[in-house]
């Protein structure tokens, strides 16, 4: 616990080190399930166990505690979850680097000891994840901690397969894929990313198959061969032209399609052509899939390997031929190419066709190539037969979700994405042919019989149908995004009824980047539709993506990376906190500085100082536990609301009341309309700028009265609008809150006689707003108006002076005169703190109505319809500075007739170097400029 002495300067490492074991073991973290009390539920985006935390981990960790803590001090009982994800194809992956490194792979180990290393690899990094998320203050319920693989997450996914399997919404055919070579397993088209790269379009002629086309090699003599310009004609009636990005491919080819409706290829339809190197008849069919503008209007069909064709394949009734092994080189499909890589085997295509006569055309084409998003490995189509969800009867109630309001997501311009995606979503493919995942719950037998099961795998031990003991559990896994899709309800414990279920599902908000709104968002609200028959939560909160400063996507290879711990070390967690949070709002990246980190921790020590400085006005008739309690208008207590009750409130005190009860009202409903970082600029900018910079200064002349009750009334004002100010500032900075809190409530010799629900911030109230004082704010704004103004003139007035003389003036006192007409009894009793903030002179500070006998030469101020008026002669020696600027006027005077004399040369003008003309005359223009300036300064004088 601290002392009750305060450090002189704030220091995150030493305080921040001390409060979240506090908090924990004093079971703040922890709701209860209280019938009477409404919950509150945030679901933590399980991170993946594959390596430490990012920036965009600390960034979703930030907005999500925010809106805990917010809620938790709004009377809720609040579950913050946390969790970790498996991550099936990353942290495979991981395992299998640390694993070459050994000189081993997974096959090596087979199996069993794979499972059992990867293990071994997440039980050693989910304590750092859980260790990196304490330091960022994250206020999680530790004792619900859950993790996919988890007994009770993988009941979920068992029972959810299961009930999908029995509906036939889940299902097992052959359908094209995306293939990874490199991970060695499907991917789903969200885990696909397509990047332009500069291609060549090729153009191949397919001969007809029923004719002699005297085809010959470059080699051979041109008598018998086909006439190249007959070639070269899109819709020869000797065969057929296409287009192709892939010429290796053509290996595969089944068919040749053209639009029914291309009147070139009309004649061609029905017919046989040659498949040049496989020598395999294959025909031309008409399909509408084809597009007529692209190439020649003709498109060869490889239904094993394209989408398109695929589709147009099963159209048509065309075979399909697979040419490619999972490794990513030809098989023995591709004949002359077998086992060759793909890129390989497209030059040897490429050129055999040269040689022979069929390649009629090379150009270069851009166009765009599918990579994996997690190795960045060119993804091969390839027919395979998968596991896929039939995904157009899950759409559609959660389409109706969003669209009827019952989830509503921000920003609210991803709505009309999500609409897009789902009413267009395809079969979602969710067999992965890895070893770490959940492990598809489907069993065979030697009969031919298959069944899917959610009992636990060691407990199936027969098959359902005839009774076989010789049976085998499919060897593939379920995609990782099945599992984290029943994450708002299996951390709840379901399939079971449990307590914690029924009371906190549906949860609240689900907090997310924007990238995975279809990954993970989507599929979460159909699975909780069609499990629970209720939505999993009614809001999304889509953060953007934490960016460099170059607006470069951060990642290990480029070098780009900030460790969010390091920045911690650095600044402190509640500096990476405040700056992460005003940085950004809904669905907008950000750009990450440091710089801005380090504003965040300057303004962290501004408020320490702060509260030491209101701590340090304690004595003997203004107690250090005595002020700032809040009392509601009948004089019963009610900590939520800032209202003090002393008849000797001075104007500073009463706008500082008014202007906190504004703030806070603001900052309540900014968080209601989730722009947390508007609310967290907010509030800097008001404890910055208004409390520190303008209450703090102001308050010091009411502090220093020889009326007891006045200083009592400054001191209680300042301590309790500071309460309500660490309040309101709690979510976003909860260890710097938590440690004055524990200060200006004077631990430890007060904290005992707190009331239980206060002797934490984290237990504390939130605000609620009381009344403004627009009568205070107008009267002390035009203080500040004046003060700011005065301020202005007499910087203005040594501007130009040496900075020795600048440094001389800062503190000195000068005459003012002020003609306050209506505002003028208001501003005589403001005199003492005008003269304190302003600088001047209290013995020659005059105000009245009107100022009949006016100083010469002085400079006059309009501010808010006051006249200010300022003799300058108290503030430099006017004497000294008048033959200062007269003699740069004299030196600005005479260049300016030099470079006039020079100008005024014709022969100079005509025979100089254009530039050096132009020189001359930019440097007339700023000669007179700086002339004019010093003229304006010598008449002010």
């Amino acid at each position: 616990m601290p002392d009750n002495e305060m450090a002189k300067a704030y220091s995150p490492a030493e305080v921040e080190a001390r409060w979240y074991d506090w908090w924990e073991n004093q079971g703040y973290f922890t709701p209860r399930r209280d019938p009477a009390r409404k919950p509150y539920t945030i679901i933590m985006p399980p991170p993946n166990v594959t390596g430490e935390l990012h920036l965009g981990h600390a960034l979703t960790n930030a907005v999500e505690d925010v809106l805990i803590r917010w809620k938790r001090m709004s009377g809720y009982e609040t579950l913050y979850l946390p969790g970790e994800d498996h991550a099936g194809i990353a942290g495979q992956n991981a395992v299998e680097k640390e694993l070459a490194k050994e000189g081993l792979s997974r096959h090596d180990l087979g199996r069993e000891k794979f499972i059992e290393r990867t293990w071994e690899w997440m039980n050693l990094y989910r304590p750092r994840i859980r260790y990196q998320l304490r330091r960022l203050g994250a206020s999680c319920d530790w004792i619900r901690e859950r993790f996919t693989m988890d007994p009770g997450p993988a009941k979920a996914v068992r029972t959810v397969f299961k009930r999908l399997y029995d509906k036939d919404l889940i299902y097992k055919g052959e359908r094209i894929v995306n293939w990874c070579p490199r991970c060695a397993t499907t991917l789903s088209d969200l885990e696909v990313e397509s990047e332009e790269e500069q291609g060549n379009l090729w153009t191949l002629f397919y001969p007809l198959a029923d004719e002699d086309d005297g085809r010959r090699t470059k080699d051979e003599g041109a008598e018998g061969s086909i006439e190249q310009s007959a070639l070269r004609t899109p819709h020869s009636a000797l065969g057929i032209s296409v287009a192709t990005t892939r010429p290796e491919t053509m290996l595969g080819d089944t068919g040749v399609a053209v639009h029914p409706d291309d009147p070139r290829w009309r004649d061609m339809v029905g017919k046989m052509v040659m498949l040049p190197i496989m020598n395999r008849p294959i025909p031309v069919v008409a399909d509408e899939g084809v597009d007529k503008e692209f190439g020649t209007g003709a498109v060869k069909v490889t239904p094993g390997h394209d989408p398109l064709d695929f589709e147009i394949g099963q159209r048509q009734d065309l075979p399909i031929i697979n040419i490619l092994n999972l490794d990513g080189t030809l098989n023995e499909n591709a004949g002359p190419y077998a086992g060759q890589p793909v890129l390989e085997a497209r030059a040897g295509v490429v050129a055999q066709l040269e040689r022979e006569g069929y390649l009629l055309k090379t150009e270069p084409h851009t166009h765009a190539v599918p990579h994996c998003s997690r190795c960045n490995t060119v993804v091969e189509p390839i027919v395979s037969d998968q596991w896929f969800v039939s995904m157009k009867p899950l759409a559609r109630p959660a389409i109706e979700a969003v669209r009827d309001g019952r989830v509503r997501i921000v920003p609210e311009r991803f709505t009309k994405i999500y609409f897009h995606w789902m009413e267009n979503v395809r079969d979602w493919p969710i067999s992965r042919q890895l070893w770490w995942g959940h492990r598809i719950p489907v069993w065979y037998c030697p009969n031919g019989h298959r069944f899917a099961s959610a009992e636990e795998p060691e407990r199936v031990t027969r098959c359902e149908t005839c009774g076989s003991a010789e049976i085998w559990q499919d060897p593939d896994v379920l995609d990782t995004w099945f599992s984290s899709g029943l994450w708002p309800f299996s951390t709840l414990g379901w399939p079971d009824e449990t307590p914690d279920l029924d009371y906190f599902y549906p949860t609240d908000v689900m907090e997310t980047g924007y990238d995975i709104l279809f990954f993970w968002v989507a599929r979460m609200i159909f699975q909780g539709i069609e499990n629970l028959e209720e939505v999993p939560f009614h809001t999304v909160y889509l953060h953007g993506l934490v960016r460099d400063q170059q607006g470069r996507k951060m990642s290990k290879s480029s070098g780009n990376v900030v460790d969010p711990m390091e920045a911690v070390d650095k600044y402190g967690s509640d500096a990476l906190r405040l700056a992460l949070l005003t940085n950004s709002s809904p669905g907008n990246d950000q750009k990450y500085s440091d710089q801005r980190t380090e504003q965040a921790a300057h303004f962290a020590n501004k408020l320490w100082n702060a509260t030491r400085f209101v701590l340090s006005q304690t004595t003997d008739d203004v107690p250090a536990a005595g002020g700032g309690r809040r009392t509601a208008d009948d004089g019963s207590s009610d900590n939520s609301k800032l209202k003090i009750q002393n008849s000797k409130l001075a104007l500073a005190d009463r706008w500082i009341v008014s202007r906190y009860n504004r703030i806070a009202r603001q900052t309540t409903q900014m968080l209601e309309d989730y722009q947390l970082g508007e609310a967290g600029k907010l509030l800097q900018e008001f404890v910055w700028s208004e409390y520190c910079d303008w209450y703090i200064e102001a308050s010091k002349t009411a502090l220093k009265s020889e009326d007891a009750q006045v200083r009592e009334a400054t001191f209680d004002t300042a301590r309790g609008v500071l309460d309500g100010i660490l309040r309101l500032l709690h979510p976003y900075m909860p260890f710097l809150t938590e440690e004055l809190w524990q200060h200006l409530h004077g631990w430890p010799s007060q904290n005992g006689a707190l009331a239980a629900d206060e002797q934490s911030i984290m237990k504390a109230e939130w605000p609620t707003a009381g009344e403004s004082d627009d009568e205070a704010e107008r009267d002390f704004g035009l203080i500040m108006e004046i003060i700011q103004g005065i301020r202005n003139a007499r910087a203005e007035a040594v501007r130009d002076a040496p900075e020795q003389v600048k440094k001389e003036m800062v503190g000195r006192r000068i005459e003012a005169f002020i003609a306050g007409g209506t505002r003028t009894t208001m501003l005589k009793a403001e005199a003492s703190t005008i003269a304190l903030l302003a600088r001047l002179d209290p013995q020659k500070l005059t105000i009245e109505e009107s100022i009949a006998q006016r100083p010469e030469k002085a400079t006059t101020l309009v501010l808010g319809g006051v006249e200010v008026i300022l003799p300058l002669a108290g503030l430099v020696d006017l004497d000294a500075e008048r033959k200062r600027l007269q003699a740069e006027a004299d030196a600005a005077q005479a260049e300016i007739e030099r470079i006039e004399a020079r100008l005024a040369n014709e022969e100079f003008v005509q025979k100089a170097p254009t530039q050096v003309v132009e020189r001359e005359r930019d440097k007339l223009t700023a000669a007179r400029e700086r002339l004019q300036k010093l003229r304006e300064r010598l008449n002010t004088l």
